[in-house]
C-alpha cells in the first residue's frame, strides 16, 4: 500500500504538469481566436492604414499590453504616428455629365493630373470647335502623325496644344483615342507640373463608345473639375522588454489590411470589407501572445522590441518609417516577422524565410524541436516588413504559412484560421528565441532576394524591388534580384524606371499594368533614369 502511495506521490506532479500544459495550450488557442475574431471583424472595417478601423486595432493592441504592464516604446506612449501622403486626387465634389448622365470616374473619364479646375457647361459637337465651347481631340491622329518623329513628346505637345485652344476660346478640352496607338494618359497623383489654363479631360474608350457615338451630334456637357491633396495618419505600436542586455531582438507583424479596397490593392472587385483574418490578424495575434510569453519569462541575454507596423499593404511604409525614425536607439540583433501564419496544414507548410541571412540560423533551427512541417527559404527580402530590416543590415526570419485563394479578398475571415497550428507556430518562435539566447550578436549575411509567397499575376518580371514610398514620377527601385534580368542589365538601387516599350509609368501600379502586356520571349526597350541621365536598353523577357 505504501509502495502504491509512494508511486502516486511521484506520478501526481507529472500528471498535474501535463494537465497544466494542456490547459495552457487550450488557453493559448482560445486567446488567439479571441484576438483574430475581433481584429478581423466587420467592426474594424478591414483595418486600412490611417482609418478608424486601424485606430480600433491600435487601441486593442495597446490595451493588451497595458493589461500585462508591458512598457511602451513609441513616440506617444505605445504609438508612433506617421504620415501617408496620398497625393493629388479628384475631389468628391467633381463630376462630368453628358446629356445629364453622370460618367464614372476612372472607368469613363479621367481629368489629367495637371488639368485646370472649375465648373463649365457647353453644348458642343465633336467636329465643331467653337469659341466658349468644349473642344475635342483624337490622340490617335496626333500619335499617327508623329510616328516618324523620334523627338515627339506627347506631354510637350499637350502643353502647346492646350495653350492654342485656350487662345481660340475653348472652355475645356476633351481628349480621346479611337485607334490602337498607346497614349499613356494616366493620373499621376504626385504630378508637380504646372496646371493647364483650362480643364483637360481624357474620355476612356468605354466612355467614348457609350456617350459619344455621333461626330455631328450636339452634346450637353456639364462638369466640375476639382482636386484635393490628401494625407492620412497611420500608427505603429511599439512595446519594449528591457533586460539591460547589449542586443535587442525585434519581433514584428503588420496590423493593417485593405479596408474596402480604397487603395485598389485587393484581388477581387466589390465593395465588401476585406477583413484580413490571415493577412494579418493572424500575425498580429501571434505577436500579442509572444509578447505576453516574453514579458512573463524572457531569455535574459537580449532585450525584446515588439513592433506592430501599419502601412505594410501600401509598401512596407510602417517598418520603413520606424527604421528612419527609430523609437529605440539600441543595437538590433535580429528580427522575426510574422505575416500570414494562420493557414498551417499539410498543403500550407510553415515557410521560414531569411534562413540565409545569418550563419547562425542553420544550427539554431536544427536544434529547435517542433512537430511543424517547415520549409526553409534563404531569401532575406520578400513582400513583408522583414525586408525593410534585411535591407538595413539586420538578420531576419520570416514566418509564413503560404498564400491561398482568399488572399487579398473579402473571403479571408476568422473561421478559416487554423488556431491549433498558429499556437504551435507561436511556441516554435518562442523556442527559437530561447535557442538564440547564448549566441550573443547574430552575424548578418547578404543573400538572394525574391518575392516569396504572396501573389504574382504576371508571366514576366524584371526582377526589381520597387520603392513603394517613392513620390516622384516613375518607379524608383531599391535593388535588383541576383540572377534576374535587371541585375544582368546593370540596374541598381536608386534607378528610376520610366518606360517599358510603349508604356510609360507614373507609379508602381502603372509599372505592373505595363508588365501585364508582355510574355516570355517578347523583346522591347526599357528606359530608366540614373541620376539625371536617361538610359535606354534593349531587353528580352
Amino acid at each position: 500500500m505504501r509502495r502504491i502511495a509512494l508511486f502516486l506521490m511521484v506520478l501526481f506532479p507529472i500528471f498535474l504538469n501535463a494537465q497544466n500544459l494542456k490547459r495552457a495550450d487550450k488557453l493559448l488557442i482560445q486567446q488567439i481566436q479571441n484576438h483574430v475574431k475581433y481584429l478581423a471583424s466587420d467592426e474594424l472595417e478591414g483595418r486600412r492604414a490611417g482609418s478608424i478601423g486601424e485606430q480600433k486595432a491600435v487601441d486593442y493592441i495597446v490595451a493588451q499590453y497595458k493589461a500585462i504592464g508591458l512598457p511602451p516604446m513609441g513616440t506617444d506612449g505605445y504609438v508612433q504616428p506617421f504620415p501617408i501622403d496620398e497625393g493629388k486626387r479628384i475631389a468628391a465634389s467633381a463630376y462630368l455629365k453628358i446629356n445629364d448622365v453622370a460618367l464614372s470616374y476612372e472607368k469613363e473619364f479621367i481629368p489629367l493630373s495637371n488639368s485646370g479646375s472649375g465648373k463649365f457647361s457647353s453644348s458642343a459637337a465633336i467636329s465643331l470647335n467653337e469659341s466658349k465651347q468644349v473642344w475635342f481631340k483624337d490622340l490617335n491622329e496626333v500619335l499617327d502623325a508623329a510616328v516618324t518623329n523620334p523627338h515627339f513628346e506627347l506631354n510637350q505637345w499637350l502643353v502647346e496644344f492646350v495653350n492654342q485652344v485656350k487662345q481660340k476660346g475653348a472652355t475645356a478640352l476633351f481628349l480621346y483615342n479611337k485607334g490602337t496607338f498607346v497614349d499613356n494618359i494616366q493620373f499621376n497623383k504626385f504630378d508637380t507640373a504646372a496646371s493647364f489654363p483650362i480643364p483637360v479631360i481624357y474620355i476612356t474608350k468605354n466612355g467614348w463608345l457609350k456617350y459619344f457615338n455621333d461626330d455631328i451630334d450636339t452634346y450637353k456637357i456639364n462638369a466640375n473639375i476639382e482636386f484635393e491633396h490628401a494625407t492620412r495618419t497611420a500608427h505603429n505600436v511599439v512595446a519594449f522588454i528591457d533586460n539591460h542586455a547589449n542586443n535587442t531582438v525585434v519581433i514584428g507583424a503588420h496590423l493593417d489590411h485593405l479596408g474596402y479596397n480604397e487603395d485598389h490593392n485587393a484581388l477581387d472587385i466589390n465593395n465588401s470589407i476585406r477583413n484580413g483574418a490571415d493577412d494579418n490578424a493572424s500575425g498580429t495575434s501571434a505577436l500579442i501572445e509572444l509578447a505576453k510569453m516574453l514579458n512573463k519569462n524572457s531569455p535574459k541575454n537580449n532585450n525584446y522590441l515588439i513592433l506592430h507596423f501599419s502601412g505594410e499593404e501600401l509598401g512596407l511604409f510602417g517598418s520603413k518609417y520606424w527604421l528612419a525614425n527609430p523609437t529605440y536607439k539600441g543595437q538590433l540583433n535580429y528580427m522575426i516577422n510574422l505575416d500570414m501564419v494562420g493557414r498551417y496544414d499539410t498543403a500550407h507548410k510553415l515557410t521560414v524565410g531569411g534562413f540565409g541571412t545569418s550563419s547562425k540560423w542553420a544550427s539554431v533551427l536544427a536544434n529547435t524541436n517542433t512537430s511543424l512541417v517547415t520549409h526553409l527559404d534563404s531569401a532575406g527580402a520578400g513582400p513583408s516588413d522583414h525586408a525593410s530590416f534585411y535591407r538595413n543590415g539586420t538578420p531576419v526570419l520570416f514566418m509564413f504559412t503560404g498564400s491561398h485563394s482568399d488572399y487579398h479578398k473579402a473571403t479571408d475571415d476568422w473561421d478559416k484560421i487554423n488556431y491549433e497550428g498558429e499556437a504551435a507556430i507561436i511556441q516554435y518562435v518562442y523556442a527559437i528565441i530561447k535557442n538564440t539566447n547564448k549566441l550573443g550578436a547574430v552575424d548578418f549575411l547578404k543573400t538572394r532576394e525574391t518575392s516569396m509567397g504572396k501573389s504574382n499575376k504576371f508571366t514576366v518580371s524584371l526582377g526589381v524591388m520597387p520603392d513603394y514610398a517613392y513620390t516622384g514620377t516613375g518607379v524608383r527601385i531599391e535593388g535588383a534580384t541576383p540572377g534576374k534580368l535587371a541585375e544582368r542589365l546593370g540596374l541598381k538601387g536608386g534607378d528610376v524606371l520610366i518606360q517599358l516599350g510603349d508604356y510609360k509609368f507614373v507609379d508602381v501600379m502603372a509599372y505592373m499594368t505595363a508588365l501585364s502586356k508582355f510574355k516570355k520571349g517578347d523583346k522591347t526597350v526599357l528606359i530608366y533614369k540614373r541620376g539625371e541621365v536617361e538610359v535606354k536598353v534593349n531587353i528580352e523577357f
